[in-house]
């Protein structure tokens, strides 16, 4: 896929089939997040693939809970990948933005769905998310950026939204 149809055509995806992608098209995807921009190189942030589907279904209920919902604020998709960054990093909000973003690009060019899921914030400020950060080995330092919802859609996407007219403005 040319890289700017690519762009102009991915959507959030929101509902999943229960097929897991392949571990090569997932490491794909992640190595696209590995490469986006970070603030003076520093790389703070720290992408974690959730596979396992009774911890993916944990992180749902957790995320479920911020929400005040008991659905699946996920849509049943089978990874769930967590981008978490060190505060102590001035940019780690940017950086951990800009690797969602690129992973969401890679999803949509290698023929996955893919969705950018808030409350990761809240979700790893809790009890049990201090928990998992140290179970994976990470400090209280970082903080939760976004979760990506990783797998094959269900569902087509919904027609992009019309761009507003003043989105872009040229100063001469």
């Amino acid at each position: 896929m040319e890289a700017l149809e690519m762009l102009y055509t991915r959507r959030s995806i929101k509902g999943y089939t229960d097929a897991m992608p392949p571990q090569e098209l997932i490491d794909q995807v992640t190595k696209a997040g590995t490469t986006a921009p970070t603030g003076m190189g520093m790389q703070s942030p720290v992408i974690v693939v959730v596979k396992n589907k009774a911890l993916r279904d944990e992180l749902a209920t957790l995320n479920a809970d911020v929400l005040g919902t008991a659905s699946d604020p996920f849509y049943r998709a089978p990874v769930i990948i967590v981008v978490l960054a060190a505060r102590s990093r001035n940019t780690y909000l940017y950086d951990g933005s800009l690797v969602i973003g690129n992973m969401l690009n890679a999803a949509h060019a290698l023929g996955l769905g893919a969705c950018w899921i808030h409350r990761a914030r809240e979700v790893f400020a809790s009890e049990r998310g201090r928990q998992l950060l140290a179970e994976w080995g990470l400090s209280d330092d970082y903080e939760g950026i976004g979760h990506v919802a990783l797998g094959y859609a269900a569902v087509d996407p919904k027609p992009a939204k019309p761009r507003k007219p003043d989105y872009v403005r040229v100063i001469e």
